[in-house]
């Protein structure tokens, strides 16, 4: 029996991303799978209803999830959605699981396999599945278009019979995917750009990109790299002595964008409310982290606020900003894995928990909460609840 696999409309407010692509619908199809996609899913992306049903998919309704093998989503489900899906239904989506231990009770409750696409690993095999990179990719360059849009002046420098124009100064702060696209656009939009990391491996890509490297290059910098690639929380001591080299750059800057996440914590302060009043009127500063409780102080989610004449940006789902090409990189990043656990021989789902891969992402099956990180925090409240009685 061939696979059935539901791309709804996303319910969340403000994500205009679909997780699937006239391209991926037809590649689905092309491994024996049947693929409905919801009325208007991909509207907001620039692909309508024709282009989808033009590549094999039929057009369908909310209630269709309910007889899918496989849901491809953007966002996790609500729980208005999870009690729509079957039991025994992959849901495959950035699930957004730390402290959404209700959400994961409820995805394990309804019989579902539940797949994190965040959790990824980085390995070889699953760059192209690489959700992180692919939205941070496109968040990155969005981040200096919406400084462009704000700030006041030109970015590159301009030589006119009136006089010359100076170029304006960008600083990025974090060099990881986000950051160095930003590096990269600022770079082609004329801008004068520096950048900061706690990485070491940062500092040569940053000077690839025609940037230059700012940071405080002791002995603890020179490790602050974790095995999988992230950004190590570095010490008080350290974070102080960064702190006031940074402090006296941002005061010298027209533009800050700030990209420092660490998975699972919220996002670390790299911009105090002194660096912010520091900085000369006009300046502008975007906060990629502001969801995850944000690197600049005065940041507001959803918001561009006014702090005596500098403006801080916080725009919400930067990568849904250029939805349409968020949506086609996404929808790939989708399709790779989901490959992955079709079986070649019957067509249908075969997830194998030995699997690197599904080690990594599988949060919820069998009825239970399979992830080591968080099956974990869901046990202790059962047990002190199990004491107490």
């Amino acid at each position: 029996m061939a696979l059935t696999i539901f791309v709804p409309k996303e319910t969340e407010a403000g994500e205009p991303r679909v997780a699937a692509s006239p391209e991926t619908v037809k590649k689905l199809a092309g491994l024996g799978a049947s693929v409905t996609v919801e009325k208007g899913a991909g509207e907001a992306s620039a692909i309508p209803d024709a282009l989808f049903e033009a590549a094999g998919a039929a057009i369908g309704k909310p209630s269709d999830a309910a007889k899918a093998d496989v849901i491809l989503k953007v966002r996790r489900p609500s729980a208005n959605e999870i009690k729509i899906y079957k039991s025994g239904a992959a849901v495959i989506a950035i699930q957004d699981p730390y402290g959404a231990d209700e959400a994961l009770a409820a995805m394990a409750k309804a019989g579902l396999s539940a797949f994190s696409m965040e959790l990824m690993p980085r390995i070889t095999r699953a760059q192209v599945m690489d959700v992180l990179s692919s939205q941070a990719n496109l968040a990155g360059y969005r981040a200096v278009v919406d400084a462009a849009e704000e700030y006041g002046r030109v970015l590159p420098m301009m030589m006119t019979a009136a006089g010359t124009v100076p170029a304006a100064r960008i600083f990025i702060m974090g060099a990881g995917v986000a950051g160095l696209q930003a590096i990269a656009t600022a770079r082609r939009m004329g801008a004068v750009v520096t950048a900061t990391d706690v990485r070491p491996a940062a500092k040569e890509q940053v000077a690839s990109l025609g940037a230059k490297f700012v940071a405080v290059e002791d002995e603890e910098f020179k490790a602050a790299e974790t095995a999988g690639g992230y950004a190590k929380e570095m010490s008080k001591e350290y974070q102080v002595k960064q702190a006031a080299l940074v402090a006296d750059h941002i005061a010298k800057q027209d533009i800050v964008i700030t990209t420092a996440l660490i998975p699972g914590r919220p996002a670390p302060r790299l911009v105090t409310a002194d660096m912010v009043k520091s900085m000369k009127p006009g300046s502008i500063l975007v906060d990629l982290a502001v969801e995850r409780g944000g690197n600049v102080e005065g940041a507001v989610a959803g918001k561009v606020v006014d702090k005596d004449g500098v403006k801080i940006i916080g725009h919400a789902n930067v990568a849904g900003r250029v939805a349409a090409s968020a949506s086609l990189l996404y929808a790939k990043n989708l399709l790779a894995f989901l490959e992955t656990l079709i079986s070649k021989e019957t067509k249908g789902l075969s997830i194998n928990r030995d699997d690197d891969l599904v080690k990594a992402t599988l949060l919820t099956h069998g009825g239970e909460i399979v992830h080591p990180n968080f099956a974990k925090a869901a046990e202790a409240p059962a047990k002190k609840t199990k004491g107490e009685g």
